[in-house]
């Protein structure tokens, strides 16, 4: 069964079916920050207890046709929390009155795949539950199924965000998203002005285990002059990707296991193959490189405190309760007549499971 067509009649009865083979299981047991107010393990248990579910069995077969995806997921989460709080903002279209967050050049670069994913989930969810699930606890669910499908960490997500109702600003998306060419002095400031310290940038940064990047992320350590700071042997194939400076080129971020969430772009950056100056900064700095050491040498830890970290990034200025929307169209904010609705049956009320 195609991933597409996940949401029609036939193939939404066999995803139920399916998924109750997963009710048994749990994720592993994992330390959490304090959850917010409104946030919780259990929030659509009454209304919609197979969201999760839905949301894995879905992923499972489009990561098989699209292995890419996973990190274009993941990258769609970062950006939003970021930029105006885990809102669903950056997945709303521009309008008349301006760009949206997408438009915005550090944005440019996610995938459109990912935000037809996360359409397509919320529709599905739509579907078997009714109009109870917001699209940024649908982006939550689907960055955490990213890393546990590419062989990550399996934890709880926190769940109750409401959706925005307003995209940010260029300025603000430029202001809280760091470009690959940050230092680590740079990343420090930005992530305190988040409440998240030098150890959530570490653990954070480990996402970067998976995907790919432009050469346009990285050309500032080939040209004019190459980095001293990266491994000559590295260099030379960097060299072959991006000969010249302004390629379009791609290459993975990750050299040594660029499909798999690991603790491997760690040891890249303990052998000077970190590719962005941002990855490479952690190693050379003494603020943070006991904890890429500890990360590159004990994966367990790794995996433990990147989940203690996201968790708390997921909460980032969350819209609860009566605030917000849960819209029916992710790219859009509901219409006039449907805010009132979304707002009184966001939170509870009777399940619409098939």
């Amino acid at each position: 069964m195609a991933a597409a067509s996940a949401s029609s009649p036939t193939a939404l009865l066999l995803l139920l079916l399916s998924c109750i083979a997963f009710l048994c299981s749990s994720s592993e047991a994992y330390d959490y920050p304090p959850l917010a107010d409104g946030l919780s393990f259990d929030f659509y248990d009454a209304t919609c207890p197979l969201v999760e579910h839905l949301v894995r069995l879905y992923l499972e077969q489009a990561f098989g046709n699209d292995t890419g995806l996973a990190a274009g997921l993941l990258r769609v989460h970062f950006h939003d929390c970021f930029v105006q709080g885990c809102d669903g903002s950056i997945l709303l279209d521009g309008s008349a009155g301006g760009p949206s967050e997408k438009d915005a050049p550090p944005n440019l670069t996610l995938r459109p795949a990912a935000f037809k994913a996360i359409d397509e989930l919320q529709a599905l969810i739509t579907a078997a539950c009714g109009h109870v699930v917001s699209c940024a606890d649908v982006a939550a669910l689907a960055a955490r199924d990213s890393v546990y499908l590419s062989g990550g960490p399996d934890y709880e997500v926190p769940l109750g965000r409401r959706d925005g109702l307003s995209y940010a600003t260029m300025e603000a998306v430029l202001s809280f998203i760091p470009p690959p060419t940050s230092n680590v002095t740079d990343l420090i400031d930005l992530f305190g002005k988040l409440d998240l310290d030098a150890y959530d940038l570490v653990s954070l940064s480990g996402a970067h285990t998976i995907g790919i990047a432009h050469c346009a992320s990285f050309e500032n350590r080939l040209f004019p002059a190459q980095d001293p700071t990266l491994d000559q042997t590295f260099a030379e194939n960097l060299y072959l990707t991006c000969p010249v400076a302004n390629t379009s080129n791609t290459t993975v971020l990750d050299v040594r296991s660029p499909d798999a969430f690991d603790d491997e772009y760690y040891v890249d950056l303990l052998n000077r193959k970190g590719l962005f100056t941002s990855d490479q900064g952690l190693y050379t700095d003494a603020r943070t490189q006991p904890t890429v050491t500890g990360f590159a040498v004990d994966q367990s830890l790794f995996f433990e405190k990147f989940v203690y970290s996201m968790t708390k990034m997921g909460q980032l200025s969350v819209l609860t309760g009566d605030q917000g929307e849960i819209r029916k169209n992710c790219s859009a904010i509901n219409a006039v007549d449907d805010f009132l609705w979304s707002v009184v049956d966001g939170d509870g009320g009777e399940s619409k499971l098939l």
